[in-house]
């Protein structure tokens, strides 16, 4: 064996032990969604499981409810609890960088159809994907098994590719019918991940962020502003939550490294028609004659 396909097999290797720490994980925070637990035991549970486990968040613990769609995290001392929600519980792990990336829904809002669409759509574009495949074809298969159901995918948002650090690489996977697309080879890791709605099938930015992340270093003059980014650089480019950091000025501080083109936020998503989402989503590497789920 070469030495360039021994050091592929090391990284693909460490792809999969990211998903399996991202399983076990998974499951016990799901058993956590009940009406009347605590959004933020359920993020902070999760980001200490995975790194008790040997791996690291890869971004945030998202927890979507509702007409919320992605970038939803707790606040720092967040006091919210479950009700009747669709819950999307959306998260990451990285072993030296090398990504899982997972999402299931949770319904507690009596609404099966949804989430079932979601679903549907996801093993629809994992029964599709193999070399040479594109991946226009990927979204044509996932939007089909979702309005199978008479609801819409969000056809604004994608699932992407996977690389060392980079939570979101080429190449996107649309949630649609597109023509064209890239073309698949073996060894591509993806993360696909189908929206499922009864609205209006598209997203827009909410009112509030708390999820980061770094663009580029450049020199700051406030020491409060160079305390947050000495924090921020732990992180390299991947996401991180406001609750993560510690400043007395924070607000602030986000505000002038935002201006500043250091940081970028990712405000959170909502569906542009109020409807409730669901969410699918696997990370696989494509093999030779189809595609290998590391976060089953």
């Amino acid at each position: 064996m070469t030495d360039n396909v021994q050091n592929r097999e090391d990284i693909l290797e460490k792809y999969r032990e990211a998903g399996r720490i991202l399983s076990k994980v998974r499951a016990e925070a799901a058993d956590m969604i009940k009406v009347g637990g605590s959004l933020l035991e359920v993020a902070e549970f999760v980001e200490n499981k995975t790194i008790e486990l040997g791996g690291k968040p890869a971004f945030p613990c998202n927890i979507s409810r509702n007409e919320e769609a992605a970038h939803a995290t707790p606040k720092v001392g967040d006091t919210d609890v479950f009700g009747k929600d669709m819950v999307k519980l959306d998260l990451g792990v990285h072993v030296d960088g090398y990504i899982a990336d997972s999402a299931i829904t949770v319904d507690l809002s009596g609404n099966p159809d949804i989430v079932k669409a979601a679903e549907a759509g996801l093993q629809a574009a994992i029964d599709t994907v193999r070399p040479g495949v594109n991946t226009g074809e990927i979204g044509a298969a996932i939007e089909n098994a979702i309005r199978s159901y008479d609801l819409s995918p969000i056809l604004n948002l994608t699932g992407h590719g996977l690389s060392q650090y980079e939570a979101h690489a080429d190449p996107s996977v649309p949630n649609k019918h597109v023509e064209g697309g890239t073309v698949l080879k073996e060894g591509d890791v993806l993360a696909i991940e189908p929206f499922a709605t009864d609205g209006a099938g598209a997203v827009h930015d909410g009112s509030y962020t708390e999820i980061y992340s770094l663009i580029q270093k450049k020199p700051v003059r406030m020491p409060a502003v160079r305390k947050v980014l000495k924090q921020v650089e732990e992180y390299r480019t991947l996401p991180f939550a406001k609750r993560w950091l510690e400043s007395d000025k924070l607000e602030f501080v986000l505000i002038q490294l935002e201006k500043a083109r250091i940081l970028h936020g990712y405000p959170v998503l909502l569906e542009s028609g109020g409807g409730m989402v669901a969410q699918a989503e696997h990370t696989l590497i494509v093999s030779s004659d189809g595609c290998e789920v590391t976060t089953k």
